[in-house]
Parts: C-alpha cells; sequence; structure tokens
C-alpha cells in the first residue's frame, strides 16, 4: 500500500499530511521506523534552551507509540543526550545527539565524537566574548557550541560572524549550522541524515521504512536521507519554506495530538 503525503504546493482538496501519516503508521505499525527533530517539532520553542515544557503525557505517549512501532522510534535531535533524557524519563529511546556526534542505538550502546583541548579553549572563548551582547546565550554541548541570539535579535549579525571568525580556525573537522535564531558548530562528520542511515543498518531499524518529522534547516539533511530511500519526510510549520520535505504540519502541538491518537 502507497501513502501519497501532501506536498507544500498542495493538490486539489489533500487529506492532512498528518492524518496520512497517522493511517500508514496505524496500518502497517511493523513496516515503519519514526524518525522525531524534538525542539520545534516535538516540544514548542522557547525562549532559551532550558525553558522548553515538556507536556507530562508525552513521554508515555512517545514510550507506547515506540512499543507499537517494535521499538523503531527514535530521537534525532541538536540537543546533547545528557539533555534528552531527563526531558523523556522514565523512558531511555534511541538518540542521535548533537546532529549525530553522539548517538545511542536501540541496545543501548553510546557512540560519541572525541573533541580536543583545542575546541574546548575555543568553546571557553566564544561564551566569553559573547557575554558582551545582552541576550545572546552560549550553549555549550559538548562536541557542538551553539549561539543563541533569540533573546537578543539585534545581534544576529555580530553573532553570526564570531561564529564565522570560530569556524574558520576551528579546521576542515567542523562543520557552521544555521537554524532558528541560533549558529552553531558542529563536528563534520555528524549530520541528521547520516544519524538516520546508522539507525536504518540496525535492528529494529533495519528493513523498514522511514518517516522522518523536523521543523528546521538542520532537519534537512534527515528529510533527504529518507527520501533517498523510499521513505516519507514531513516538516512542521507554516507553508511556503524550501524543504525536501513531502508533506507538513502546522505545529508541534498537532503533532503531539497524532501521536496521541495514535497510541489510544
Amino acid at each position: 500500500m502507497s501513502y501519497d503525503l501532501q506536498r507544500e504546493k498542495g493538490a486539489a482538496r489533500p487529506a492532512p499530511s498528518e492524518e496520512l501519516a497517522l493511517s500508514a503508521l496505524s496500518l502497517d505499525p511493523h513496516d515503519w521506523a519514526l524518525f522525531l527533530d524534538i525542539d520545534g517539532t516535538l516540544l514548542d520553542l522557547a525562549e532559551t534552551p532550558e525553558s522548553i515544557v515538556v507536556p507530562a503525557s508525552l513521554p508515555f505517549d512517545l514510550g507506547a507509540l515506540s512499543q507499537k512501532l517494535g521499538g523503531a522510534l527514535a530521537l534525532v535531535t541538536g540537543r546533547s543526550l545528557s539533555f534528552v533524557d531527563p526531558l523523556f524519563s522514565p523512558f531511555r529511546f534511541p538518540v542521535a545527539g548533537l546532529h549525530g556526534a553522539e548517538r545511542r542505538d536501540a541496545a543501548g550502546h553510546l557512540t560519541r565524537v572525541p573533541i580536543s583541548a583545542d575546541f574546548a579553549e575555543m568553546k571557553r572563548a566564544i561564551a566569553v566574548e559573547a557575554e558582551r551582547w545582552a541576550g545572546v546565550l552560549v550553549e555549550d554541548k559538548g562536541a557542538a557550541v551553539a549561539a543563541h541570539y533569540r533573546l537578543a535579535p539585534e545581534y544576529r549579525a555580530e553573532v553570526e560572524a564570531m561564529m564565522q571568525r570560530y569556524f574558520a580556525k576551528a579546521g576542515p573537522d567542523w562543520a557552521l549550522q544555521h537554524g532558528k535564531m541560533v549558529v552553531e558548530i558542529r563536528p563534520a562528520r555528524a549530520d541528521k541524515g547520516q544519524a538516520v542511515e546508522a539507525f536504518l543498518a540496525e535492528a529494529p531499524f533495519k528493513g523498514r521504512r522511514p518517516l522522518a518529522i523536523g521543523d528546521d534547516v538542520t532537519d534537512e539533511a534527515m528529510f533527504h536521507a529518507v527520501n533517498r530511500v523510499g521513505g516519507h519526510s514531513l516538516r512542521v510549520g507554516s507553508p511556503g519554506q524550501q524543504t525536501h520535505a513531502r508533506g507538513l504540519i502546522s505545529s508541534p502541538a498537532i503533532l503531539r495530538r497524532t501521536i496521541s491518537t495514535l497510541v489510544s
């Protein structure tokens, strides 16, 4: 059975993408693997990284959905594993953190990209330099560093210039990643598409059709990876943006409602 998810350019009277995704996962749960971004996808964006709110029912809905899918559910995020696990306690899902720089598979095995003393020193220098801009927050993610300007959008140019300068010094092993009011330096060997591909090579994801859901430019590599192998991709947000995603969900609240419906 095939499922044509709504494309953003639209067609005559298309069914909502979340309803079609719901039908696909409900009818054939053991044929599918689900990959979910967190910020702006499962959870509403917040003014600071620490102020996000996790609805009390969401971890349990995800746990039930993971069980329905035979464990083939993974979180693929720019957050670190140490940040993710408390959000969804008591569950410990397979997670690709820091865009794949660290990854815990379904068996619980953890792999991480090591960081050097030079990178640790660079993170400290970025934090010190950003102190001159009130409202700009520097997030030390371990193997990555992010500068958020959501609280101070007037400093966007300064933050982008600073991060570009440090990225140029970091060398070819690092990548510069722009997101929603954030600029990040992360390992070049890590992106969400590679993380999804790694999961798809392992049980219980292997041999399944992937569905990836995200909201930001960091999720485009994930969309491209699942589209390439015949899967589906959904972007959370408003229409009209350039994306590899094949369908659209208008908000994290609707996605959470869809997940709740899936397991009810």
